[in-house]
């Protein structure tokens, strides 16, 4: 199956767009906040020399999104798609942030929205892998409909750490959305 996962992807509020690495600059400043990091595996990305690993990895990926504020143009985040090692036929959304300030409104459910949207147009489920300390993640994660599946041992970013597994059905998703209507 052909997927993907650097679509542009746009709404009123947000682009989505595939990462570029003229974004290293604009993306580093929205994730130069400790409190983003909090409950994350690696919280001191707000440091340039760890976040500069990690923007070379999420470049090298070629499935990150860069996540842009439509009535600034600023870069506020990224998302990425990726497929992880134990389910090699699905696909998952993660390695999200946000700039703090975007946090707790209808930046988030936007963002799902889009990158939902375009996955359930070829996959069945949506896979999540969240940090266990990553409280505010996990229930964000809830609120979309997902439902929590295990807790597994996997390497998805360099070395194996500990992650919460959701799995979010096209079903539930729209039966969550429907609810909300």
């Amino acid at each position: 199956m052909s997927f993907d996962k650097q679509p542009f992807l746009t709404s009123e509020s947000l682009t989505l767009r595939p990462l570029a690495d003229l974004d290293h600059a604009g993306l580093f400043a929205a994730a130069q906040d400790p409190l983003t990091w909090a409950g994350h595996h690696a919280p001191d990305r707000y440091k340039p020399e760890a976040f500069a690993a990690y923007f070379a990895a999420l470049l090298k990926s070629g499935s990150t999104l860069t996540i842009i504020d439509n009535a600034t143009a600023k870069i506020i985040g990224c998302s990425a798609y990726y497929t992880a090692p134990d389910r090699p036929d699905t696909i998952s959304i993660g390695f999200t942030f946000l700039e703090r300030r975007y946090w707790g409104g209808k930046t988030n459910l936007t963002i799902k929205t889009l990158m939902l949207e375009h996955a359930f147009a070829s996959f069945a489920d949506v896979w999540f892998h969240i940090g266990p300390n990553n409280l505010r993640s996990q229930n964000a994660t809830l609120k979309l409909g997902a439902k929590f599946v295990e807790d597994v041992t996997l390497n998805l970013g360099g070395s194996p750490a500990p992650w919460k597994v959701y799995k979010l059905t096209n079903t539930d998703w729209r039966q969550r959305a429907t609810l909300s209507s």
